[in-house]
């Protein structure tokens, strides 16, 4: 891999972005990454791409796409609440809410061929650097805890624990056997 660079999907990035999607079979079974938009109940995969080329083109999706050259490798969801909704283990993350965060980083997706690289590091890193330009403010993730056993990278699409800590986010509290809401607030650049 050539050194990796971070770009926002918009309509210019948008073909990269759906030939990455379309190598991986929609990602996760026809998501799209539009899963944490909203729910995917009864809904195609081509009605989940409609969905995302919409808010790639009209500015209502917020992914940090990473580039080895001008191949799209992966990327790292963010968004506020309102425009990231669907997260996992919700109940138990109502349950302990006090006050909703400015900003979620709601899922990752690497590439085949590319795990392992550092991809899913660049991603969140790219995320933070543009939620910065966005104005900063409290930025929340539900990474997966690894430590104690081995996951299949499908199952961490939410992000591995070691990447958030190594940005700086917290601990906050836990909302499932291994996974946490962990917090860091991003000053404005």
């Amino acid at each position: 891999m050539s050194e990796l660079s971070v770009r926002p999907l918009d309509a210019d990035s948008w073909p990269a972005f759906a030939a990455l999607v379309e190598a991986n079979n929609g990602v996760w079974g026809g998501c799209w990454c539009v899963g944490f938009h909203l729910k995917l109940k009864g809904r195609t995969a081509a009605e989940n791409r409609a969905e995302k080329e919409r808010r790639a083109h009209d500015g209502t999706t917020h992914n940090a796409l990473v580039f080895d050259g001008d191949q799209c490798v992966g990327w790292c969801q963010f968004g506020s609440p309102d425009e990231l909704p669907e997260i996992k283990s919700k109940r138990l993350y109502d349950k302990g809410l006090t006050t909703l965060p400015d900003w979620r980083i709601t899922c990752f997706f690497t590439g085949k061929g590319h795990r392992g690289q550092g991809v899913a590091n660049a991603a969140l890193a790219g995320a933070l650097e543009q939620i910065a330009q966005y104005g900063g403010g409290v930025v929340e993730g539900y990474p997966e805890e690894t430590d104690d056993r081995k996951v299949s990278g499908s199952f961490l699409h939410t992000g591995p624990m070691a990447a958030f800590e190594l940005h700086g986010f917290e601990r906050t509290r836990p909302i499932a056997p291994h996974r946490w809401v962990v917090t860091r607030t991003v000053s404005p650049s």
